[in-house]
Order: C-alpha cells, then structure tokens, then sequence
C-alpha cells in the first residue's frame, strides 16, 4: 500500500507498538499493510527489519474487498542511515521516512531536520 498517509487512514489506531526503540533512530520508514488481525505484531514481507507497528481499537472494521485491517508499520532497509551512516542517506531520507519521535496513534509522522538531515546536522543546528 502506498507511503504517503493521511489521517484518515489512521482513525482506529489504538497503540503504537516499538520493536526497538526508536530514540537512536534518526527515521522510519512508514506504510499501511493489510493483516488478518487487529493487533500483534504481523507478518513482514520486506527487506530489512520491521521496528514497529500499530495495533487497532475493537471498532476498527476489515476492508470490504479483502476482509483484511489496514495497520501501519515502521521499518528500515537495509541501506538505510542506521546501517549505512555514511551510505546513500548519509544526508536526506526516502519520502515515506519520517521521524520516530513524531509518531503518536492517529497522527501522521513527521519530516523533521533530524529525520532528512541526520543527527549530525540536526546537533549543529541545536548547538
């Protein structure tokens, strides 16, 4: 499913759920992913690690094509500036990469200087 959320895509989120913790990340990559199910972890059929999701209130209703919940999910690739500070991100972020820090149930992360310029940057522009 597409990157680019809006809101309305997250009305039934209920918690947000951290695989690793999300403090030494700089971003994540965030994406809706139909699952079977309302909560646990779901399965993750992408390169690279899975490093968070949501997890939907008891209201939240199947998609009527599919039957299956549309739930967001956090993760990293591979080449991604927290396996590879020096690597293709060394400096900006893919588009669906936001900030870690951002991320609430219900509202869209978002772009920060941390998250498209990486801590270095974002530590200059603080000190």
């Amino acid at each position: 499913m597409s990157s680019l959320l809006q809101a309305s895509d997250l009305t039934h989120e209920e918690k947000v759920v951290w695989l690793e913790d999300p403090a030494g990340l700089d971003y994540v990559r965030q994406a809706l992913d139909k699952t079977p199910r309302r909560r646990g972890k779901p399965r993750y059929y992408r390169d690279g690690r899975m490093v968070g999701f949501a997890e939907l209130c008891d209201t939240a209703e199947a998609d009527p094509d599919s039957g299956l919940q549309k739930r967001r999910v956090f993760y990293l690739l591979p080449h991604d500036r927290d396996a590879e500070p020096d690597g293709l991100y060394r400096a900006g972020a893919p588009g669906e990469a936001v900030d870690p820090r951002t991320i609430e149930p219900r509202r869209v992360g978002m772009k920060t200087e941390r998250s498209q310029r990486g801590s270095a940057a974002a530590a200059r522009t603080v000190a």
